[in-house]
Parts: C-alpha cells; structure tokens; sequence
C-alpha cells in the first residue's frame, strides 16, 4: 500500500526540482560594461583592446549596414540598443529607461527616445539629453565580427 505524499516531502521535491533547473541560469558575476570599435581591418576589438576574427562569439544582434552613423538601432527583443557616433565607432546601451523602466523606442536626432515619459539620452555615451530620467544608460558589452555586431 503507497502512502500519501505528504506536504514536507512535497516541498522538498519541489525545491530540489527547481535548485536542478536553475543551474546554469545565474550570472557569471562580471558586470563589466564596455562597447565596441571596428579597426581597420574589419575585425572587431573590444573596449579592452583586444582583437578577435572568431565570428562565434556573443549573439549576433545584426549588420552594420542597420545602424546609421550618428544614429542607432533598438533591438528590442534582447533589450540593447546599438548606436555608431561616429563612423565605424559602435556603442551599446540597455534599452530600458532609467525614469521608470520603459522599453526604448526611437533613435533620431542623435538622441535614444523613451516614449513613457519623454526622456532622451545621448547616442554617443547613453548620458541623459533630457529627463525626467536623471541616471545615464547601463552601457553594453559588444565586438563587431565583420559586418555583424554581437552581444559579447
């Protein structure tokens, strides 16, 4: 005869269920920011200076071809907008609103747009342009593989 579960064994189950289904899913720790230039020779060098040509690093976000110089591009399902200040220059900011945590929607005029409250922030350094936001853009981490930019 099975006895009937009982409410601790339950729990338990449950819990280590869900610690096993976790793993894997944590940050690594490193909340280092930093963005992207592409050099010369088309491959890509991080904000540290380092240059790669291995084309499998990160997410691909997109071509180069997407994001205008002066202007930038809203990847709104990875949550990342991607500007180029300056030709061959990329930079890459969160595209969640610091006001109030509206997702961004607009680049023009060299400004990031939020459509909640009207904050506008910088192209070129994610820095607030106009409030009510008052903290700047969590900056991004991405290399520039080629035509393609990546999440790093």
């Amino acid at each position: 005869m099975t006895q009937p579960a009982t409410r601790r064994t339950l729990l338990t189950t449950g819990a280590a269920t869900l610690a096993v289904c976790c793993v894997g899913c944590g940050s690594d720790g490193d909340s280092s920011s930093a963005t992207a230039s592409s050099s010369p020779g088309g491959e890509s060098a991080s904000a540290s200076g380092s240059a790669s040509s291995d084309s499998g690093d990160g997410q691909a976000l997109g071509s180069v071809s997407e994001i205008p110089e002066g202007g930038g591009k809203i990847f709104t399902a990875e949550k990342v907008v991607v500007t180029q200040p300056k030709k061959g220059e990329y930079k890459a900011f969160s595209a969640i609103c610091t006001h109030q945590g509206c997702t961004l929607n607009k680049v023009a005029d060299g400004t990031i747009d939020c459509p909640c409250h009207g904050s506008k922030f910088h192209v070129a350094d994610g820095s607030v342009a106009h409030g009510p936001a008052t903290e700047p853009l969590a900056a991004k981490e991405i290399m520039v593989h080629g035509n393609t930019v990546h999440l790093a």
